[in-house]
């Protein structure tokens, strides 16, 4: 059975010793995330550390918060039910091995399987547990014990949200997880990069508000993020007017919550994803005050929208690189509604420098999609994204190679992958070598590469926000990108412009990452993230 929802889970978490309650007072304003990430990063016999279950937050008598629930191999496996997380592989390469059915007898044969097939699609129910209290009015955001995670944040974000949009034209939903700062009692940031696809469904309703065909061509090249990245920017008075309905679910069922990070095919909702992995399916109810519906056993809701012509800075942010990604210009949400469980728990997460929870959840998806690479790339063998790459600098792949040229071919197919179009380096062994071995794909890198001839640089789109290596000049043209045939690294340039701040209280200098910058500074100083 599936864990039915956030409560269910963290009972699961009980029972098997992985869950620690923190009774002592803790302020969600740096001090959570102090403790959070001492844990994350902890060692021995349970790496990872436990979930926390924080019951006596500063200012939030009564509440409670959830960190940490995925922090390690052995919870990721827990939250998805299995033994392996390669048993998830295994279940999609028997979906995608399908065959169309010769006769009436095979066609008979693959009934039990269209059957369960049809467990993974949502159900819309009446009403649910996220419905227990409802607010229109005299509502605050600042009634949950949203985090400041890092000193020099712009304030409280929301970092675990699962945020629910539909694209205007097919009506297809799209549930996504975007970090959202606090503004104030009832708006937030909503932090949709170029490449999400709320981003393109916020695109789309600018087109279809554009009131002649020239404003509709300015509006279809719109860049959310131009500030920082040289994109186009539509004119104060040149954005069409009009509203995006958005939802978000906070606390939600855990495969529900991963299913909202997962690089899913383009036509396929993510409630599928979660029915998939969860064997049953979505339990969704009808929002109150927009036209869009969210899982019935949320522990918090919020209803809204964005304003089509309306942004604002966001920003900045302790991110998973280990450096802060700075302010820029995104829309607003405005909260028009308010559901939730009664006593709801506010489920959360920090990033940072790795090892942290992000880090297990990526390599979830790792493992989990591998038979989706393969079916596009079929020489491909194995694939390991190093939680020191922080998911998007490094991914080792082996393959089976069978003539010349062909760690090319895979590599340039990798980077035609949706969000692996951003990985900076690719490293590409023979099918013989282990990719979860460092040490061993580091001898045969430095036993075989010739430099000249297996290493090659590529042009093509990055994170402008993450990749804090890159200069003005690649921002505008697209970044050169590592290709080799067993390992290397490019040379460090010298940054050539920095961007500086001094810690309020500890007064230690310490280095922010824009797209702006070049290399991070030297390892005395190296932009780590200040302890708060």
């Amino acid at each position: 059975m599936p864990h039915r929802d956030l409560r269910d889970w963290m009972a699961a978490l009980d029972r098997a010793g992985e869950l620690k309650r923190i009774r002592t007072e803790v302020d969600p304003i740096l001090e959570v995330t102090e403790i959070a990430d001492r844990v994350s990063k902890s060692k021995g016999l349970k790496p990872g550390g436990a979930a926390l279950l924080f019951e006596n937050l500063k200012g939030h008598p009564g509440s409670k918060l959830l960190i940490n629930q995925f922090g390690s191999e052995k919870r990721m496996k827990m939250a998805l039910r299995v033994d392996s997380l390669d048993e998830i592989a295994g279940r999609i390469r028997e979906l995608l091995n399908m065959k169309s059915p010769e006769g009436f007898l095979e066609k008979l044969k693959m009934l039990p399987m269209l059957a369960d097939m049809g467990k993974f699609f949502p159900k819309t129910v009446s009403t649910g547990p996220c419905k227990e209290v409802i607010k229109k009015n005299n509502f605050s955001l600042f009634d949950f014990p949203i985090l400041k995670c890092w000193p020099q944040d712009g304030g409280r974000f929301i970092t675990l949200p699962c945020v629910i949009t539909r694209d205007p034209r097919t009506g297809k939903r799209n549930v996504g997880m975007y970090r959202m700062q606090v503004y104030d009692e009832c708006t937030t940031g909503m932090h949709w990069q170029r490449q999400k696809v709320a981003a393109e469904h916020y695109r789309e309703c600018l087109r279809m508000g554009a009131t002649s065909s020239e404003q509709g061509a300015r509006s279809a090249a719109v860049d959310i993020m131009a500030r920082s990245s040289g994109g186009s920017m539509l004119a104060e008075g040149d954005r069409p007017a009009g509203k995006m309905e958005v939802a978000v679910a906070i606390g939600t069922d855990p495969a529900l919550t991963f299913s909202a990070i997962v690089p899913a095919p383009p036509d396929i909702e993510e409630f599928i994803i979660a029915g998939f992995l969860r064997q049953e399916p979505v339990e969704l109810v009808k929002c109150e005050t927009v036209d869009l519906e969210v899982p019935a056993n949320s522990e918090i809701v919020l209803e809204g929208y964005v304003q089509l012509d309306e942004l604002r800075p966001e920003g900045p942010f302790g991110d998973h690189t280990g450096f802060y990604t700075l302010e820029d210009d995104y829309p607003v949400f405005h909260v028009t509604c308010i559901t939730h469980r009664k006593d709801p728990i506010y489920a959360t997460t920090i990033v940072g420098k790795p090892p942290m929870e992000d880090g297990w959840m990526g390599k979830a998806v790792e493992r989990i999609f591998l038979p989706l690479m393969k079916l596009t790339l079929p020489e491909i063998v194995d694939v390991n994204l190093p939680v020191e790459g922080v998911f998007h600098n490094l991914m080792i792949v082996s393959i089976r190679k069978s003539y010349p040229g062909q760690a090319r071919k895979v590599m340039h197919g990798i980077w035609s992958l949706g969000q692996a179009m951003f990985t900076k380096c690719i490293v590409v062994v023979d099918e013989d070598v282990s990719v979860h071995d460092i040490g061993e794909v580091t001898l045969k890198a430095l036993n075989n590469i010739d430099p000249e001839r297996d290493i090659q640089f590529t042009l093509g789109p990055i994170d402008s926000l993450l990749a804090c290596a890159c200069t003005d000049n690649q921002l505008a043209s697209g970044t050169k990108r590592l290709r080799a045939t067993w390992t290397s690294f490019p040379r460090c340039r010298r940054p050539e412009r920095r961007s500086k701040v001094e810690a309020t209280e500890e007064k230690t200098t310490f280095f922010l990452c824009s797209a702006s910058l070049c290399t991070p500074p030297s390892a005395e100083r190296n932009g780590r993230l200040v302890r708060p």
